[in-house]
């Protein structure tokens, strides 16, 4: 789906856990504490392992990309490439990515606008997709990185910049996750370097199954990683059909793939969502249900 349907058809009987209604803009501002934009040395707790946030220019076909490069301080792991929503770069997934880093990996996060501009956004929760000036400016930059060939060219160039770090095991698969209209871009990831990358995730991805030739579902026989597609409720209602195009379409590639419809509403994994209809898009317990699956993942298919 394109960025100016997100969201157009959500109602209260679509929020279908009652938990995702106890987080306030209060508590977003919380998760997001400590996300600075600048270059800084963090400590992931849960894991005990100290992570370093570093950014970075990485030079592309089209340009330079700014970017965050997040690591566990000392050895080196697999990368992780995450391909970011309609927002970008930006606090919110800086933390998802020092997030996966504390799992145990090399992690770049893009500013996928670069060819536009900076990373445009550092919050996502005043943005309202019915306000026309506020959708106009986001199409400029989600056609930037959609124009034919740039995802490709782009994830070139990204994989390049984490397999000449010293952090990044390169003997290793590499991962990508990605958000909204990341999804897609996950799928050209894996179907542009099937060699390289091992495992893809997408969380509410957008444009996944179109009715046009170069839809991304169409590059499964391209791709070699173990893939994993996680659905919002209010998304399988729009498109009812579209995981089961997935699911064909994989299976006929014989990529090992698992898609679910998670009880929640598209952008539920991004803690800066919007508040919407007076409740937030992010919900923390489906959120953490699709990280386990996420880590999963890689544990399988990065090992």
């Amino acid at each position: 789906m394109k960025a100016d349907q997100k969201n157009s058809q959500t109602s209260d009987s679509q929020i279908n856990d009652t938990q995702s209604r106890d987080l306030t803009r209060r508590d977003f501002t919380t998760l997001l504490v400590g996300a600075s934009l600048a270059a800084s040395v963090q400590t992931a707790s849960a894991a005990g392992i100290e992570i370093i946030e570093t950014d970075v220019s990485i030079k592309t076909p089209d340009g330079t990309c700014d970017a965050a490069f997040i690591h566990p301080k000392t050895d080196f792991y697999p990368g992780v490439l995450i391909w970011p929503d309609a927002f970008g770069l930006r606090p919110a997934l800086r933390t998802i990515g020092r997030r996966i880093a504390s799992e145990g990996y090399s992690v770049l996060v893009p500013n996928p606008f670069y060819r536009v501009s900076k990373a445009p956004f550092t919050d996502a929760s005043n943005f309202n997709f019915q306000n026309p000036d506020d959708m106009a400016k986001i199409r400029p930059l989600m056609a930037s990185v959609n124009a034919p060939g740039n995802a490709e060219k782009d994830a070139t160039a990204y994989v390049a910049f984490l397999d000449a770090q010293k952090e990044v095991n390169k003997t290793k698969k590499v991962g990508t996750q990605g958000y909204c209209m990341g999804g897609a871009l996950v799928l050209r990831t894996a179907a542009a370097l099937p060699d390289r990358v091992g495992a893809g995730a997408s969380f509410h991805g957008g444009g996944l199954v179109t009715d046009k030739p170069d839809s991304p579902h169409l590059l499964a026989s391209k791709i070699k990683a173990r893939m994993y597609f996680g659905i919002a409720s209010n998304d399988d209602e729009r498109q009812p059909d579209a995981k089961d195009k997935i699911r064909a379409a994989f299976e006929a590639a014989k990529i090992r793939t698992e898609i679910e419809v998670y009880p929640a509403q598209h952008g539920w994994c991004i803690p800066d969502m919007p508040i919407r209809d007076g409740y937030p898009i992010y919900n923390k317990p489906e959120a953490e249900r699709a990280w386990a699956k996420l880590v999963a993942l890689y544990r399988a298919a990065l090992a």
